[in-house]
């Protein structure tokens, strides 16, 4: 077993509850690759990019159901760890689809799937334009294949058919919420002015906080047999925690040392990103530079200067406030009687995402 009392940095895979994950994962590829090398070489190829998609993070979705899961007693760990990948599943397949709404063809400085099949295009004498198309059509069924086969996996749990409904209804309410997220984003530089703190909170909730920590914690309590009451504060504690931790990111996406972070310290700022530190910006007097510059195909001094008006508008100190009075509203909640001290103690470092993602 094992909580989040570990360290931050400790990926889940080495832990025992990590392993019976990848067990789980491994299988499930193994038995898809075999199905897709009987169909087409080429499509068992698309297979093993979508395996290689989920080896090497943390786990952070999947170790949020076994934690809250064996907090609460939860026995069965094999139920535990195929809800788990599932979740796995449904984060890969957003990433992947993420990727392509924004374009890009690397993540983390390496070719993403995209980028990989972008670049088979191009060897084989595709045009830039064909190159990318093809590129972006291998992404998106990668990522519907893997967004399908998180569904199927939750068919597999050994559960009693309410609770497996009752999970059914959480992935699909994950699914459903960073559909709507991903949309908000998508049409939000269309607006001239930048949305208010409140709308971009409710599009960080609906696009990452929902399925990265909300459903994660609800369905590990489900699993486990816990009261309504006690489900449905979890689910308040993720969303809140989530959309801290969104704002702490945004930060990252305009401040972050990208020697730390693995992100471009301004690319937020390229991509014209709506936050929560754009909005306070846009109440003060230097926003009417600040939208200048980001009206222009940016550069890196033209970063550095925005960088310097978002300090003396006051903007990143409000964002920095935000992220701080959210994360101490989720903690509240879990301070509350019916929560077990465990759970409790088990979920609160969480709130060093946050803390730690506010200082990157």
């Amino acid at each position: 077993m094992f909580t989040l009392h570990m360290d931050m940095g400790t990926t889940l895979a080495q832990t025992d509850d990590g392993q019976l994950v990848n067990e789980v994962l491994d299988g499930f590829f193994a038995r898809a690759k075999a199905r897709a090398g009987a169909m087409h070489p080429q499509y068992l190829e698309l297979w093993e990019h979508l395996e290689a998609c989920t080896v090497g993070g943390k786990r952070f979705r999947p170790r949020l159901v076994m934690t809250t899961y064996s907090l609460l007693g939860g026995t069965d760990r094999t139920a535990a760890a195929t809800v788990a990948a599932s979740y796995e599943l449904l984060h890969t397949a957003l990433i992947i689809h993420d990727d392509v709404v924004d374009q890009d063809f690397t993540r983390r400085g390496v070719p993403n799937l995209a980028g990989a099949y972008r670049s088979l295009a191009t060897d084989q004498g595709s045009s830039a334009e064909r190159a990318e198309h093809t590129g972006a059509s291998a992404a998106v069924i990668a990522g519907d294949l893997a967004l399908a086969n998180a569904y199927r996996f939750l068919a597999e749990v050994d559960a009693d058919p309410a609770t497996r409904h009752r999970l059914h209804d959480l992935l699909d309410e994950a699914v459903v919420a960073s559909a709507a997220g991903e949309l908000l984003d998508v049409l939000a530089p269309l607006d001239p002015m930048p949305q208010t703190v409140d709308q971009v909170l409710e599009m960080s909730k609906l696009k990452t906080a929902v399925y990265s920590f909300d459903t994660p914690l609800r369905a590990g309590a489900v699993l486990a047999g816990a009261d309504q009451e006690l489900v449905e504060a979890l689910g308040e504690f993720g969303r809140i925690i989530g959309t801290a931790y969104q704002v702490a990111d945004d930060l990252v996406g305009a401040f972050g040392d990208e020697s730390r972070t693995g992100k471009t310290g301004w690319g937020d700022l390229r991509e014209g990103k709506r936050t929560a530190l754009i909005s306070y910006a846009a109440e003060q007097p230097q926003w009417t530079r600040i939208k200048e510059l980001l009206s222009n195909d940016l550069t890196a001094t033209d970063a550095a200067e925005i960088r310097e008006l978002l300090v003396a508008s006051g903007a990143r100190d409000k964002t920095l406030k935000l992220a701080a009075d959210l994360t101490e509203r989720a903690l509240d909640v879990l301070v509350q009687p019916f929560v077990p001290q465990a759970l409790r103690d088990g979920l609160s470092p969480l709130s060093r995402l946050v803390t730690d993602r506010m200082g990157a």
